[in-house]
């Protein structure tokens, strides 16, 4: 895949003197929203750029391995106000791995508060819905640390790329990909991990502590939602899943611990599609998984006001879960019937 020189050329123009930078990611950022945030930062930290990474809350346990993930500022628990500020005098704020300001919940408001930084958006989602002075928009790329390298490669070359970038990077890699398996990967994607790879970057380790550093309560979890709590329907083709705040507290639950849960019914022959329903304060985060040709993004849109990823995408619910599953049971058949499920 190719970055339009004249988008790289526009990006290494805005950079070209020392900017206080802002870089942004999503709420519950996973391990492509924190290895692009961190390998972005790395690099224009080592070209004179004054840089914050800011999340609106907090990321998955497992991912705290990861090297440089202790600067990153939560907003959730800046009772100081270092987001706030840095957000306000910021030259320049990136927007990495997301596609619209409502990922953000309440760093919306901070962001329209600066009028003078100029955004910019990298990211790997389809239809971006807001204004970007620059827009690195990529919606075939497999991850936006695949985005980041190349964006790396192009205005700095690989040998830029650090060990600790590398590593930051094969994380955002390998988890939006599903290890390796899912049908964006290509060929130049290989190519790039082989770039990482020369770095000496501990591949084995890495996946050691992304898939196997879970904690106890999860692994219980896990059994608990599997063997109480997943239902197939629609001749053994659509399955979905819940968790309430009672049953999460009562296996101790920590923020990642569901990450993934909505993949294991595709593990079954028949499915084509999936549903991961998690109850939170105010609303119900609904995970939508699928396989071949159906379409999850198109789905998530028209039925929870999200979007995403042709095979993984999310929205919310606003009402109770008994209302939430009736409405997406309701949603499948009208789906099946429109010929796209």
């Amino acid at each position: 895949m190719q970055i339009a020189k004249s988008k790289i050329d526009e990006l290494r123009a805005m950079l070209e003197n020392p900017r206080r930078v802002v870089i942004l990611s999503h709420t519950n950022p996973d391990g492509d929203a924190i290895g692009s945030s961190l390998a972005w930062a790395e690099v224009l930290k080592r070209h004179g750029h004054e840089v914050t990474c800011i999340v609106p809350n907090k990321y998955a346990y497992y991912l705290d391995f990861m090297p440089g993930i202790e600067s990153i500022v939560i907003h959730k628990c800046d009772e100081s106000g270092v987001a706030k500020r840095a957000i306000k005098e910021a030259d320049i704020i990136f927007c990495l791995d997301f596609h619209t300001m409502t990922r953000l919940d309440g760093l919306g408001d901070i962001i329209d508060s600066n009028q003078h930084a100029k955004r910019v958006l990298i990211d790997h989602h389809l239809d971006p819905s807001e204004d970007f002075d620059l827009m690195l928009s990529y919606p075939k790329a497999s991850s936006t640390c695949y985005l980041v390298a190349l964006i790396v490669e192009n205005m700095y070359d690989t040998e830029s790329i650090s060990v600790s970038m590398a590593e930051n990077l094969f994380v955002g890699m390998m988890t939006d990909t599903g290890n390796f398996a899912f049908s964006s990967v290509t060929p130049d994607l290989f190519r790039i991990v082989s770039v990482l790879a020369a770095t000496g970057i501990d591949i084995p380790a890495i996946h050691n502590n992304v898939y196997n550093s879970f904690s106890e309560g999860r692994a219980r979890l896990f059994g608990y939602v599997i063997n109480r709590k997943m239902r197939i329907f629609h001749n053994g083709t659509v399955a979905h899943m819940s968790l309430t705040e009672d049953e999460m507290r009562r296996f101790w639950f920590q923020q990642g611990d569901s990450e993934g849960f909505v993949n294991y019914p595709l593990t079954i022959k028949k499915m084509k599609m999936s549903a991961m329903f998690t109850q939170h304060t105010d609303f119900i985060r609904v995970s939508l998984r699928s396989r071949g040709d159906i379409d999850v993004n198109i789905f998530a849109q028209r039925y929870f006001n999200g979007g995403g990823h042709k095979n993984a995408a999310g929205g919310k619910s606003f009402m109770t879960m008994e209302e939430t599953i009736k409405h997406y049971e309701k949603c499948v058949k009208e789906f099946a019937g429109e010929g796209m499920l």
